[in-house]
């Protein structure tokens, strides 16, 4: 399993999306962040963190659960229960300039999925999407904003990120399929 990013660049890697997001959006105003459970939110978190650093404000920060929103859930008529977690965004989105934050953007249909969940919450001004990884092999037109990391795979390859909050350790590795056992 190669280590394509260990935890140092992971950090640099945060710190640079988090001065992009500033630049971009002219300060922080009005600006929020929505990770997608669970990585995408420990992201979320330790972004707004930086962006705090950065511009001496909070951000506001939720986690979004997106299960529900799947287009993969009655594929298989029978099959494990969904684990369906809580969503959490003690904000109002209305008017807000949102970024949703997920690890890892392959087919784009986890993007679609969390953009059909977060209209349910409101109308934000609009949204912009980071991922830490984009492995390529879209099924849907979705582009990241920001990205920290092109990573070309193939398809019986699968993007591992590991988050110390989450697995004990901050780091990206490639497994290929009959290691890992699916994609991601």
């Amino acid at each position: 399993m190669p280590v394509v990013m260990d935890a140092e660049r992971m950090g640099r890697t945060l710190t640079r999306i988090a001065h992009e997001v500033s630049e971009r959006n002219r300060g922080g105003d009005e600006l929020a962040l929505v990770g997608i459970r669970t990585r995408g939110a420990v992201i979320a978190r330790r972004l707004a963190a930086r962006l705090h650093d950065i511009l001496g404000a909070e951000v506001p920060t939720g986690a979004l659960d997106i299960t529900l929103y799947r287009d993969d859930l009655m594929r298989q008529p029978v099959g494990p229960q969904p684990l369906v977690r809580r969503t959490e965004i003690p904000f109002s989105i209305d008017d807000k300039r949102i970024v949703l934050v997920d690890d890892v953007l392959y087919t784009g249909r986890t993007i679609r999925a969390a953009l059909d969940a977060l209209i349910d919450f409101g109308r934000p001004r609009s949204i912009q999407l980071i991922v830490l990884v984009d492995r390529g092999h879209r099924e849907l037109p979705i582009k990241a904003d920001y990205v920290g990391k092109n990573l070309p795979t193939s398809t019986t390859q699968s993007v591992q990120v590991r988050m110390e909050e989450t697995d004990g350790r901050d780091e990206v590795v490639i497994q290929s399929d009959d290691v890992a056992g699916g994609g991601v």
